[in-house]
This record gives structure tokens, sequence and C-alpha cells, in this order.
């Protein structure tokens, strides 16, 4: 039987960050275990910007976030298993995990604490209670996201998404730039559940509509997916009778939330924190479970994984002072300090030409622009000057940052994913994926790779973000 001091469960940024934080702290023998084929977790299939302002102080892609933790665990020398399924873990003095894979069948590890770092998913359509057959068509927004950013296929050519998530708004702007037809996002709260600029950048930009306190009431088509129905719904969220509306489709992505992965912590025992859907934990982040930490999106939902990378460095810390200092007695549960969610909509009656909702960070600030006789700006609302230089650059010349993936020969995956290595002009957008969809390139293909030097006459060029391995 294996004997290590820390086991981590989950490979993405909570299990690396928390690996990482122990081993600086003194522990020497780590276990990351991962059930997929490659470290990163969900990470490597969210191919938009978005991550790191605060870890690296700039603006990366779920892939290159996950690049760097992972060159850093290999730096460090931190042994993992991928292809790895958990099954049990039992706490005390020693921990017993076990897990499988392919290898080595069942087997066991003990240890002197663990970290579960399993992350979340999404809530599915059982949970919505919608009426109709179980048509093919139907898939939660990462699922889609799956297909399209890791497998390189579409699920569908005309879509509608139910939920207004931050999944579900990027996977509307990623879906029209592969060529679907995005008919609405509808969503049946009264204000968006994702950040402001999302809806800037994800729909207004491709005038894609929201549809706020609306649902979708019924699917249609028995084989694959017809249409479906939405309508308006009152303050006790049910459908107002005559205001159903059949929108026809063939795809419908549920962006409906996102649940605490705990299965692995119900089993060990761990008392479950009703509010967050997490386990409870103490201060130091420690389960009612002995010896067994959380953090990450087990513990509770987090909007930025850089707030993930942050506590999962505070329970890789907990978890190596425990093995090396010994296990203070179990204190009072402390839930963790949850940002009260935004409700987000855009002001009504809001100015497009003038009034501008910053996206170059999560703030997503209201802007006032007001011409001056000489033809400059007075600009006021932002909080930095990154919105300044924004609304100046919107009202004259707009530009964004393009992600996407390019089709790969001879590697272990289909597609890697790119963006361009500065933004381009807003209008050359569609030009810039006419020519990312017609390349092709040969693996390997690592990040920081230049795959288009001159896309769509901008003078900047495409790079990898992500990494393309030979087929073994």
């Amino acid at each position: 039987m294996k004997t290590v001091d820390l086991v981590i469960i989950g490979g993405g940024p909570a299990g690396m960050a928390a690996a990482l934080s122990a081993y600086e702290k003194g522990v020497a023998k780590i276990l990351i275990l991962e059930r997929d084929k490659e470290l990163g977790g969900i990470l490597n299939q969210c191919i938009h910007n978005g991550f790191g302002l605060h870890t690296f102080k700039e603006e990366l892609t779920g892939p290159e976030y996950a690049d760097r933790y992972i060159n850093m665990v290999w730096e460090k020398g931190i042994e993992n298993l991928l292809n790895t399924m958990v099954v049990d873990v039992q706490g005390g003095s020693p921990c017993l995990i076990t897990a499988m894979n392919k290898e080595q069948g069942m087997f066991q590890i003990k240890a002197k604490a663990v970290i579960l770092a399993m992350g979340c998913r999404e809530r599915a359509r059982g949970a919505m209670n919608i009426p109709g057959f179980r048509p093919a068509g139907i898939y939660s927004a990462g699922t889609a996201q799956r297909y399209v950013n890791i497998e390189g296929r579409m699920p569908g050519k005309e879509i509608v998404v139910l939920g207004s998530g931050d999944i579900g708004l990027i996977m509307a702007r990623r879906m029209t730039l592969q060529g679907a037809k995005v008919k609405l996002v509808a969503e049946i709260m009264p204000y968006s559940g994702g950040l402001r600029r999302n809806i800037v950048q994800c729909l207004d930009d491709y005038n894609i509509p929201l549809k706020l306190s609306h649902t979708v009431t019924k699917i249609h088509g028995k084989d694959r997916v017809e249409g479906v129905t939405v309508a308006k719904v009152d303050e006790n969220l049910q459908a107002i009778p005559d205001t159903e509306e059949f929108v026809s489709c063939d795809t419908l992505l549920l962006s409906c939330g996102l649940i605490p992965e705990n299965e692995l912590s119900q089993g060990a025992g761990a008392q479950m924190d009703a509010v967050t859907q997490g386990p409870v934990v103490n201060e130091r982040l420690e389960t009612t479970v002995k010896g067994v930490f959380a953090c990450g999106n087990v513990l509770h939902v987090h909007d930025l994984v850089d707030n993930v990378s942050k506590e999962s460095e505070s329970a890789g810390a907990f978890a190596a002072d425990y093995i090396l200092n010994g296990g203070s007695d179990w204190k009072e549960a402390v839930r963790p300090k949850i940002p009260e969610k935004t409700k987000c909509t855009l002001p009504e009656g809001r100015d497009a030409s003038s009034q501008l909702i910053c996206i170059g960070c999560p703030a997503g600030c209201l802007i006032t622009a007001k011409k001056r006789e000489d033809g400059d700006y007075d600009i006021t609302g932002n909080t930095c000057q990154k919105g300044e230089a924004y609304a100046r650059n919107e009202l004259t010349s707009p530009v964004r940052t393009v992600t996407s993936m390019i089709r790969v020969h001879g590697g272990r995956r289909k597609v890697v994913s790119v963006k361009t290595a500065q933004e381009i002009p807003k209008e050359k957008i569609n030009a810039c994926m006419e020519e990312i969809n017609g390349v092709y390139v040969s693996a390997p293909v690592k990040v920081g790779d230049v795959l288009i030097e001159n896309v769509a006459g901008t003078g900047i060029s495409v790079v990898a973000t992500g990494n393309a391995m030979q087929t073994v």
C-alpha cells in the first residue's frame, strides 16, 4: 500500500494551488489524484480571456492559467496520478483513500491528511422540470463547451440558451463565432446571473437578445429538438398565460447554476452546509472529518478562479501545519466568506453611444462619455485608468481579443486553443474567425507558439494558448 504525507483529490486550479502551497511549507510527499487525462481541470476547456488578473496581474485564458500551475507542479516534482478515480475517503490517523485506474485496478493509499478539491458540476435538466420528451440536442453549457473547445465538435446550428450565468453567456458568443445562430438567452430572474461585462462582449457585440424574467416552458421534438416554448414569468417565477412564444431551434443549452461536487465529502462523513452545499469547515478549512480539508468550488462555488487559487493556498498551508506539527482540536464551524452575487442588469434607457460598460475587468463599470466641442471626451464613472482608455477606444475604434481553436493533425487532441496576441479591430472579428477556421497545424504545439502571423490583415498574430502533444 502506498503511503504519502498528503493526498489531494482533484488536479484543477484548487488542487494544484493547494499542492504547491503545502510543498512550500515543507511537505515532501504529495500526491495529486485526477480523474481526467491531464491536469488543469475545467480550465482546459475555458478558452476565453478573463483569468489571472489577481494571481498573475495579467489577463489569461483558462488553458494559459492552468499551464502556469502545471509547469510549477512539474518543476517541484509533485507526483500526480491521472485517469484515476477516487471512490472512497476515510479520515483519521492515517487517512485512507481508495482509488482506481486502468493500470493498477483498485488500490488504497495511506496519507497523513487529505485535501478535497473536486470542483463543482452543473445542474442537470432534471432539476429544471421542463415538460417534453428527452430528444437529442439538450446539453448543459459546460458539456457543449467541452465538445466545441476540446473535441472540436459542434452540438447544433440553431441555439437557445436557458440561463444567463457566465458560462451561458460565454457559450452564446462561442457558438456564434463558430457559425451557429443563437436565437436568444432566456433568464428566469429579472437580472442576469453573469458578469455585466459578459453581457456586453458576449451578447451585445453579436446582437443576441437577452430575455429577462423568461423561461423555457416546453421542449418540442421527440428524436431531436425542434424548438422550445419561451414564456414570461411573474414575481413568483410562474409562467404568465398568453405570453408563450415558440422559438425554433435544434439545440437547447442549459446554464442553470453550479453545485459543489461532494459525493466523496458526504461519503467520508463530513457534515454539510445547507447554504454553500459544501462541507462544513473550521477557520483552518478542515472538515468535521479528522485530517480532511476542503477548498475551491467543492467548498463553495466561486465567481473567479483567482479566488479559488488564493483559498486553496490557505488550505495547503493549513494541511501542511497539520501534517508537520500535529492537528489541533476541531473548533466551531466558520462559513467561508462568499461575496454577494451582483444582480447584473444593464441600466434601463442606457444610451449606448455615451454610456458604456467597461469590459476591462469583472467590475464592469458604467462609464459616461460626453463629447466636448474640441472633439475629445469627458470620461466619468470609471474606477481605474483602464476604464478611461477602454471608453475612448470603444467610441472611436473598438477592439476585442478573439479566442478560438485551430484544428491539429497528429495530436492527442483534434484542436488546440488560440487567441489573438493583441486586441484586433471589432469589425475584423468575422474575417479573423474565417481565417482561423481554415487553418490546420501539425502537432506538437505548445503555449505561445505563433500559428498565424498576420490574421485578417491586422498585423497581429494568433498564438496557441494550449498544448497539443503528438499521438504516441
